[in-house]
């Protein structure tokens, strides 16, 4: 897949993906200014062209955009080196909803009409807890 900023400064490529999650977790939601369309981009994402600027949001990751226009452009995930890209940057590519994180976070003044499994907070950080 092939996408690129707003600007045009910085190109994004990443293996071709179809499914988007969507996050509504506070944190998402703030930086983007509503749910987080998430496409699970993997390790082998690349980023031409200019430099993305990257904000440590948290202990386990960071978060990217272009310096010149701020499309955000990533949230990475530092352990695992995988990055999760907002499906805004590809254009040209055909997505399908296949499920929600955060649920329990998501505020009332919305509401989508897709049916999909859903996960609150908790169940997201327990499944990716390490296994004991």
């Amino acid at each position: 897949m092939q996408g690129r900023c707003l600007c045009g400064g910085i190109a994004v490529s990443s293996d071709e993906q179809q499914e988007v999650s969507l996050c509504h977790c506070a944190m998402c939601r703030r930086w983007s200014g509503g749910p987080m369309f998430a496409v699970h981009g993997g390790t082998g994402v690349t980023f031409k062209g200019l430099t993305p600027v990257a904000y440590r949001s948290s202990e386990w990751a960071e978060r990217g955009f272009c310096p010149t226009c701020g499309t955000h452009l990533f949230y990475h995930l530092l352990p695992t080196g995988e990055y999760i890209l907002p499906a805004g940057l590809f254009q040209e590519q055909s997505f399908e909803l296949t499920c929600q994180i955060f649920i329990d976070e998501k505020p009332g003044f919305y509401a989508l009409k897709n049916d999909t499994p859903t996960l609150t907070g908790q169940e997201v950080f327990e499944q990716f807890a390490p296994k004991a």
